[in-house]
C-alpha cells in the first residue's frame, strides 16, 4: 500500500478530470496516433499488448485501429479513467507506482503515452518495463522531456518567481543504459499552443488533470508577474507555450 502523497494527488486529479479528458486532450490524442503509427512500421509481434497509463484509451484505440484484430489491454491507476472506455475493451486497474502485474504471457508490446514523466525515477521504469517484455518485444514511449515549456522557465528566471512547471526527464537519461541496437527509433516533436493570457494558456493542463505541481501554489500576483515577463508572443500578442515530446521505440 503506497503512502506517496504526490502520486495520490496526481491520480486524484486525473480521476476528477476523467469525464472531460477526451474533449480536452487533443495534443495527447495526436501524439498517441503518431506513436501507434510508428509501432505499425516496426512490425510488433502479435501477443499481449498493454497500454500503461491508458487513461481514457487514446493510445490503445490508436494501436487497435492501426492493427486490426489486435486487442490492447488498458491498464491505469484511475478507475474513473478506465470507466470512460467502452465495456467491450479489456481493462486492468493497477497503480503504476508498483511493479507491473503478473500476466499469463510476457507482453510483446508495452506502450505508454503521457504517463512515464509522472512516475518517480522514470529511467528505472524504462529498465523495469523492458525486462518484462518477451525476447524481441517492444517498448513504445511518448512523453514530455526536458526542454518543455521554455517560455515558462524564461519568464520565471526574469521575474525571479519559482517555476512551478513539472520537471521532465532528459532524453539521454532515459536511453543511457540501452545498447545501440535496442533503440530502434527516436524522435522529438515540438508543439506550440497560444492563448490571450496565462490562465487560458495553462487551462488545458488543468482540464486533463495534469495541473499537479511539486511546488507550493503561487499567489495571483506572482502569476501576473510571470505573464508580464512572458518572452514569446504571436502576431496577435497571444502568449505562446512550447511542448517538447519524445517518441521512443526500444526493442528487447
Amino acid at each position: 500500500m503506497t503512502t506517496d502523497a504526490w502520486g495520490d494527488r496526481v491520480l486524484s486529479r486525473f480521476g476528477a478530470a476523467a469525464g472531460r479528458y477526451d474533449s480536452a486532450s487533443m495534443l495527447q490524442r495526436a501524439v498517441a496516433w503518431r506513436l501507434a503509427g510508428h509501432c505499425r512500421r516496426v512490425g510488433v509481434p502479435k501477443g499481449l499488448w498493454v497500454d500503461l497509463g491508458s487513461g481514457t484509451g487514446n493510445l490503445a484505440d490508436a494501436l487497435e485501429s492501426h492493427h486490426p484484430g489486435q486487442q490492447v489491454l488498458r491498464l491505469d491507476g484511475s478507475d474513473a479513467m478506465l470507466r470512460q472506455q467502452p465495456p467491450s475493451v479489456r481493462t486492468q486497474l493497477w497503480d503504476l507506482r508498483q511493479p507491473l502485474p503478473s500476466w499469463e504471457l510476457s507482453p510483446s508490446l508495452l506502450a505508454s503515452s503521457f504517463c512515464l514523466h509522472w512516475l518517480d525515477c522514470p529511467e528505472q521504469r524504462v529498465k523495469q518495463w523492458l525486462n518484462r517484455l518477451q525476447s524481441g518485444g517492444w517498448l513504445a514511449l511518448a512523453l514530455p522531456v526536458e526542454g518543455c515549456f521554455p517560455q515558462w522557465h524564461q519568464a520565471s528566471a526574469q521575474s525571479g518567481i519559482a517555476c512551478s512547471a513539472l520537471a521532465f526527464p532528459h532524453h539521454a537519461s532515459l536511453c543511457g543504459d540501452l545498447e545501440s541496437e535496442q533503440l530502434q527509433f527516436t524522435q522529438q516533436l515540438h508543439f506550440t499552443t497560444s492563448a490571450i493570457n496565462l490562465p487560458q494558456l495553462l487551462k488545458p493542463l488543468r482540464r486533463v488533470g495534469a495541473g499537479s505541481s511539486r511546488t507550493q501554489a503561487l499567489p495571483v500576483q506572482d502569476w501576473r508577474a510571470l505573464q508580464r515577463c512572458w518572452p514569446d508572443r504571436d502576431d496577435d500578442r497571444r502568449l505562446r507555450l512550447t511542448w517538447v515530446i519524445q517518441l521512443l521505440l526500444i526493442r528487447r
